[in-house]
Parts: structure tokens; sequence; C-alpha cells
């Protein structure tokens, strides 16, 4: 794969680092989760190709464990407020002095620095500060609280995984790692650059969910068929346009242009009407195969069932019998080859990682005697 040989040392945090950390294990690094004592390893099922080693980071002992893995691995990935790993000996300067090359990634949710690094916060508030939920819902309406995926997993985790990335590549050339300054905020605000750059040609002039992109075309939005379901229309061009309103049953010489703005709230409520007499499966029947870009709305429950997607075998089955999307994108030569495994227990691969990274027996035993390190084992004994 890919990324085979790359060592990674991720310290156990919610949901946005987990996920940088599966994306870099499904493409073929070697990542090691850090968990605490007292935890339940990763509530956020994002543990698939990783192994767990427990240490108790907050004592001066188990820094000392993970700056002895840090001296060896490729990229450290840590997801706390800024000063939280420099009270625990573990910051950048300190670290890069015993590893210059370590890629040292902060992934956070309002950066390293300003007024609001050291505040708590979630995806909802870092899209907020970002300016993009400003954007989202409809014109008189509070802005919605979407599902927590722009700010946590793309302007975030993901974003994070790119910082590697490119630091990992820069590292060929100078030999020297550095920090990764990865802001959830920032990362939401760059994903978002087309709508910044596209202020001044017309697109943004109407209050959110009135512009062409945002719901307020006719022909670009979502409708309920007569079961319930609906479909997604983004028949934007012309061409593709008339393919819809003849999917439609209409006549477009009968129409209003497309792109008659004042006439937009009626040709919507025309669609309505259509799309409300079918079944979600019968307009499939009409739209399937065709340029009229217009596709159902699938549920988890039908998406890994639904014909493209077993084509392509867009989604896996795990060995739990758990369905999620298989690792994207596609590379010809070295694909992502994700494992199939459960997610580790909580320390379960403990004495496994010391002895790799150069522990001795004797000083492994010595941490379990002071309390410093523990097992799955331990851990089951407890419950």
């Amino acid at each position: 794969m890919a990324l085979r040989g790359v060592s990674v040392v991720e310290l156990g945090g919610l949901a946005p680092g987990p996920f940088c950390g599966m994306v870099l294990a499904d493409f073929g690094a070697r990542v090691v989760r850090v968990d605490r004592p007292g935890g339940f390893g990763d509530p956020s099922r994002l543990g698939r190709g990783k192994r767990s080693l427990l240490v108790d980071v907050k004592r001066p002992q188990g820094a000392a464990v993970v700056r002895r893995l840090c001296a060896r691995a490729d990229v450290l990935l840590e997801p706390f407020r800024p000063g939280v790993m420099e009270k625990l000996q573990l910051g950048p300067e300190i670290l890069h002095k015993e590893n210059p090359k370590l890629i040292y990634a902060r992934l956070s949710g309002f950066g390293q620095s300003g007024r609001f690094s050291a505040m708590a916060g979630h995806d909802i508030n870092y899209l907020a500060l970002s300016g993009v939920l400003s954007k989202l819902g409809r014109s008189g309406e509070n802005p919605p609280a979407p599902v927590n995926l722009l700010a946590d997993f793309g302007g975030g985790g993901l974003m994070c995984a790119l910082g590697i990335m490119i630091a990992l590549f820069e590292r060929t050339h100078s030999g020297k790692g550095q920090v990764v300054d990865a802001s959830m905020v920032e990362g939401t605000a760059y994903l978002s650059s087309f709508l910044w750059k596209t202020q001044r040609i017309g697109l943004w002039e109407q209050p959110r969910g009135g512009n062409l992109l945002d719901g307020g075309a006719p022909f670009y939005t979502t409708y309920r068929t007569a079961d319930g379901g609906y479909m997604a229309v983004g028949a934007l061009e012309p061409q593709f346009y008339q393919v819809l309103i003849k999917g439609l049953g209409l006549k477009s010489d009968q129409l209003p242009s497309q792109m008659s703005v004042a006439d937009w709230p009626a040709m919507k409520k025309k669609f309505a009407d259509i799309f409300a007499k079918k079944t979600k499966a019968e307009w499939c029947q009409i739209f399937d195969g065709t340029d009229a870009c217009v596709t159902p709305v699938l549920t988890f429950e039908e998406v890994a069932h639904h014909g493209h997607n077993k084509d392509r075998g867009s989604f896996i089955t795990d060995g739990e019998k758990g369905v999620s999307p298989r690792p994207a994108p596609l590379l010809s030569n070295t694909p992502a080859t994700p494992s199939s495994k459960r997610d580790p227990f909580l320390g379960e691969h403990t004495e496994e990682i010391l002895r790799e990274f150069g522990f001795s027996q004797q000083e492994i035993d010595q941490l379990k005697s002071d309390n410093i390190i523990g097992s799955s084992n331990k851990l089951n004994a407890n419950l």
C-alpha cells in the first residue's frame, strides 16, 4: 500500500483525530493508538487497522514511554487543546530534539493560536466561525445544525491527513519534520474557497436558500416522492435541463425560461406536484441512465445495495458484518486495503508495541508493576 513503512503514533481522542488516523491506516501506515486508563478505546468506532497501547501519559513515566515511541515514529497525531502536550513534556520542541524528522500533527478546533484557541467547541461551533454555517439552510429560518461532517471530518480529520502527507513529501527533500497546525475552523473555511471566490459573479446575491446552488432553483434541489422518498435534482446546464423537463412530462416551450429567477418559486411548486405523483423507484426508472442529473436520495439501508455502488464495490463489510464506505480515492497501483478485523480493545497490543519500539521485557514488567501501562486482559478483569 502507498503508506507502507510509515509509522504513526495517534493520541486517543474524539472523532476527527481517529478518522485522520484511520485514513492513514487504510492506505498502509502502521498506526499505534495511545489510549488512556479509565477509557473505553475509541467511541467513534474509527479504529480500523490500528493497534492499541494503554499508557498513563499524565505520569512522567508514561510520557517518557510516548517520547520513546515518537523517537522512532514518522508521525505524531495529537488532538488536544494548545498547551496540553507541553504540560506533559511532549511538545514539538522536545520531540523534535529527539527526532528531527517527526511530523508533529496538531488537530484542534480553533488552532494553536488566537483568542479562541483554548476554548472548547464542536463541529457546529467551528462551522459557525468559518462562515460556512451562515450559507446553509433557508431564508427566514435559523441556520440548521447539520450532521457533524463538514468541520469535524472535512475541515478537520481529512485536512489534517492532507497536511501530514504534504509534510511527509516535503521531508523527502529537506530531511526534516515540521508541525502541522490543523484548525477545523480554517480547514472548513478553506473547503469553502469556491463560495468566497464566486461572491462577485452573482451566484450568491439572494438570501441563503434562494440561489442557484443552495436550493433556490427548481432544477437544483430535492423533491418528495409518492412513497415518502426523495429525488435529488441537479440539472444546471440547459441541455440537462431539457432532459429533466422531458422526463417530467413537460414541454419547454410552455414554461418560463430556465434562468427566470422570478419564476423559480412557481416552477418549484410545479415540479414538486409532479414528483409527488410517482414513487422513488418509478422516478429512477425514468431518469436512470439519462443526463437529467436526477438521482435517488438513498438511505444508509439502501446505499450499499444500489446497482452503481455494487458495480464499484463502494461499500465493504467487516468481520463483524458492519457495512462502511470503502476507502477513497481508488489508487490504480497501490489501493487501500482496509483491515476487516474488529477495532482493537483498549491496550490490546501494549506489550507487542513496546517490544517493537525497543523496550526490554524488564522495562515492560516494571511499567506494568508501576501501573504505567495496561492491557485489554486487565481491563476485562476490571469489568
